[in-house]
């Protein structure tokens, strides 16, 4: 790799990747550092590909030293050559392995598939959870969903408990999908003619679905949806279509609902913006709700917490050249009683927006144990359009607390089924029937 040595300039934000069921995303994005939840999801399903091909591996395309060896001249024995250099050991492992595929192996290899898990595998083989490689195929949806933004037709999807398409569970007001009558509730079949998930040998998989869906903006695209038994196709043009990250509504007693799904681009505005709709409405007590909430750029929560917060430390954090830094609160702050929402599933930034109120007294938290993300990470681009996403620091709450493998811990514990959280992540889940939000509510009202 040319750029082996290159200085990555860390800018003053957190980076990772939310976990989205949106349909296909695709936006350029310059590598920044987030500090968020990177998904489980699709690193994971890669990761554990990539350690079963690693043995394919490809160490020329991602190195340039290995020299190609002729039929001629691989042998069997050359895997006993000896090694010179600790440094060595995985470059001479690897030209091994791929001397020996040239040789032997009786179908045909894919270069580029051989590269992405050569590179997955190595980030793999570090042993950081958050640290993950992604293929040029999969990074513009990756940078699209930290802009809360992206080019498709706008509908958000489920895969649950489908034998032969995807569910849509939303539908974005004003956008593509909406003027074409796409609803709640329809189940789509097929892209362009061609079935979704329906066990036959040209069936799109889910990937497949979303590549087929995405696409230039003003392009047009057929969905083959199936609704009340009947199948109907839409033809969709497709545009630029705005994530909505803060939505907010005022419930009985004053208290402004605030629900913000990431902490990605213009989420600080987004919230601030609600709240003060919410004050100008008569708003008395505020209840956020961060659950499920995947984190993003680290300064969108650090305004965030400055906005509701007095003067104090609002972030700390330490690089990987020992570098230390605290963001700090100015004097001007909220003074109403809040609570804050969380979940097993609110990762990094929204941890961290929810430990920051708890430390301060300026807030109860009431739900689940959250997860306990304590690492942030930069998205450095590769030549081939592919990136990694990098470990390169660790922080901790504004009292210097890390919640590595053990999270926030709610002033008010209270589970849900797990047929509750799944309508929950959903949005099936009746207010009354959520238990964690009935008791935020009595906190507010006592």
């Amino acid at each position: 790799m040319e750029d082996q040595n290159k200085e990555y300039q860390i800018p003053e934000t957190g980076y990772a990747e939310p976990e989205y069921q949106q349909l296909p995303l695709q936006q350029p994005l310059q590598p920044q550092t987030r500090v968020v939840y990177e998904t489980r999801t699709w690193p994971i399903v890669t990761a554990a590909i990539a350690a079963a091909v690693l043995t394919f591996a490809l160490c020329g395309v991602l190195f340039g030293t290995v020299m190609k060896r002729s039929r001629s001249q691989a042998t069997p024995t050359s895997h006993s050559s000896a090694v010179s250099g600790q440094d060595d050991v995985w470059e001479h492992k690897l030209e091994q392995i791929k001397g020996l595929i040239d040789q032997y192996y009786i179908g045909e290899v894919d270069e580029n598939k051989l590269a992405d898990a050569a590179a997955a595998g190595m980030i793999e083989g570090i042993g950081d959870e958050w640290s993950y490689y992604i293929s040029a195929e999969e990074y513009d949806s990756y940078k699209e969903a930290a802009a809360n933004a992206y080019v498709g037709i706008g509908v958000t999807i489920s895969i649950e408990n489908v034998e032969h398409g995807v569910e849509i569970v939303d539908v974005t007001p004003d956008s593509p999908a909406y003027h074409a009558g796409l609803e709640i509730g329809d189940l789509i079949v097929a892209v362009e003619g061609v079935p979704i998930l329906d066990g036959s040998e040209e069936a799109l998989d889910l990937n497949e679905t979303k590549n087929r869906v995405r696409g230039a903006e003003g392009t047009k695209v057929t969905i083959t949806v199936e609704r009340d038994k009947e199948r109907l196709d839409f033809t969709i043009t497709r545009a630029k279509i705005k994530t909505v990250n803060v939505t907010w509504e005022l419930l009985e007693g004053g208290i402004a609902y605030i629900h913000i799904r990431n902490f990605e681009q213009d989420a600080a505005k987004d919230s601030i913006n609600a709240i003060e709709s919410a004050l100008d409405r008569g708003a008395k007590a505020l209840l956020f709700d961060v659950r499920f909430n995947p984190g993003g750029y680290k300064h969108e929560l650090v305004e965030l917490l400055d906005y509701l917060l007095p003067e104090g430390p609002l972030f700390r954090s330490i690089d990987y050249s020992g570098r230390e830094s605290v963001d700090e609160s100015d004097p001007d702050h909220l003074d109403l009683p809040m609570a804050v929402l969380v979940n097993y599933d609110s990762y990094s930034a929204a941890e961290f927006f929810a430990a920051a109120l708890q430390e301060y007294g300026a807030a109860s938290v009431v739900g689940e144990q959250t997860y306990g993300k304590g690492r942030f990470q930069v998205s450095m681009d590769l030549d081939d359009g592919s990136a990694i996403n990098l470990s390169i620091g660790q922080y901790t709450t504004p009292n210097g607390v890390s919640l590595v493998g053990k999270g926030i811990t709610p002033d008010y514990p209270v589970e849900l089924s797990e047929e509750q959280k799944s309508d929950l992540y959903y949005s099936r889940l009746e207010k009354a029937e959520d238990a964690q939000l009935q008791k935020a509510i009595e906190v507010l009202t006592k």
